[in-house]
């Protein structure tokens, strides 16, 4: 068996003819709890867009099922062969197996109330900024204990966690659609040093940035600014 591929759902036929017991393995996001419980012996990981464990490979979505496609093409024919077909198909960057299946804004909940929404936003577009929890609670109007009771209630995860994220995925998009360099990066997301930001990246996807550009560049011809 040289290579055994799942699309989407298509992971509970693997399941069930017992290729991935013991194995590490993803579905659509949805089905991840079910495809757990029906099938204890397997390792279900929700957060990445494709696993590959072994012979054997798994995506999330229909689309995420492309990204694996073209990670295996670079594999067999090497890197320019998979970044035309992925330009013939129109899809701009390949993305790594452990990018999340969704981003920040779609997986964290909007808040309810009014200052606590317009916080959400304006941190989205001000990642330089301070976004400390007293800063963030003094700019909704709010003691710093209610703000962070309120603000994890509402949107579902802690103001730090929701700032760590915001910045992470700013600085994914900046390396895969810029040339700028990973210190102008870092200070444009709030890290301040491309070491703050070489250990988010460690810590969340367990790859540098400097790998995770080279890994998702658009093209050959996409060179980062030195500076």
């Amino acid at each position: 068996m040289k290579r055994v591929v799942s699309v989407c759902t298509g992971t509970y036929l693997l399941a069930e003819a017992g290729l991935l017991d013991g194995r590490r393995a993803t579905t659509h996001w949805e089905s991840c709890d079910y495809l757990a419980s029906r099938y204890p012996r397997i390792q279900v990981d929700p957060v990445p867009i494709f696993v590959r464990d072994g012979s054997i490979s798994t995506s999330a979505g229909v689309t995420a099922g492309v990204d694996l496609a073209i990670a295996l093409v670079e594999e067999d024919f090497g890197r320019a062969v998979a970044h035309e077909i992925a330009r013939l198909l129109v899809v701009y960057v390949r993305r790594p197996g452990n990018q999340a299946q969704f981003s920040v804004q779609l997986s964290a909940q909007i808040a309810r109330s009014d200052p606590l929404r317009e916080v959400q936003y304006w941190a989205a577009a001000n990642l330089a900024s301070d976004l400390s929890v007293p800063a963030m609670a003094q700019r909704a109007g709010l003691s710093t204990r209610q703000f962070a009771r309120a603000f994890a209630e509402q949107v579902g995860m802690t103001p730090g966690r929701y700032v760590d994220l915001i910045r992470l995925e700013a600085a994914q998009r900046m390396l895969t659609d810029t040339r700028d360099g990973v210190v102008r990066i870092a200070r444009c997301c709030g890290y301040g040093t491309p070491e703050a930001m070489r250990l988010a990246f460690m810590r969340e996807l367990d790859v540098s940035p400097t790998e995770y550009r080279r890994t998702c560049a658009k093209s050959s011809m996409l060179a980062p600014d030195p500076r």
